[in-house]
């Protein structure tokens, strides 16, 4: 498999990319991030989990690819979330080799992301330790608002409508409420 879409993937990410597009997102974003990056979406969800574990930076790339890209190109689709469960199981298997200590600061968040759009309880149980190491806990309030949310509903009421889910009267409160991400 070629290397050189991790690259160009970390690069792009972060250092064309910064926080402002990392949250907030637009239509032009994701054109841009579909025009570089679809191919090699496509190309290699295929291949299996280990396959991207052959050092830090592929790692987090292949979460970078499986994670952020398909949030991006497809959004409001059920696409969005269908590499998940090979994201999820890159983010175990770098953790496992030791992985996160061994990238930059803005980059450990992104290894952990899946964990937090994960709707597995013991996923965000492992997310909130995370978070509260890396960059200094910045981000672990919105690693407890997910994982409060899956311990209330089991999933993200917020992706139900997307997902061809029928919502509970509690969860509408809260997809009303304005909880989605």
């Amino acid at each position: 498999m070629p290397r050189q879409w991790a690259a160009d993937l970390t690069h792009f990410w972060f250092h064309e990319l910064g926080p402002a597009d990392w949250w907030g997102g637009s239509d032009s974003l994701d054109k841009r991030i579909e025009k570089r990056f679809r191919h090699w979406l496509e190309a290699l969800f295929v291949c299996p989990p280990h396959s991207f574990l052959g050092g830090p930076q592929i790692a987090l790339a292949a979460v970078l690819l499986f994670d952020q890209v398909p949030r991006n190109i497809f959004r409001g689709t059920p696409r969005a979330f269908a590499t998940d469960p090979l994201a999820r199981a890159i983010t175990h298997g770098a953790l496992r080799r030791g992985y996160l200590p061994l990238l930059a600061r803005q980059q450990r968040q992104f290894l952990a992301m899946p964990l937090m759009h994960s709707e597995t309880m013991a996923d965000h149980l492992l997310s909130l330790r995370l978070f509260a190491r890396i960059n200094g806990g910045a981000n672990l309030p919105f690693a407890r608002s997910h994982a409060r949310m899956i311990a209330r509903f089991g999933r993200y009421p917020h992706r139900n409508a997307v997902l061809g889910r029928t919502s509970t009267p509690a969860e509408q409160r809260a997809i009303d409420a304005g909880f989605s991400w």
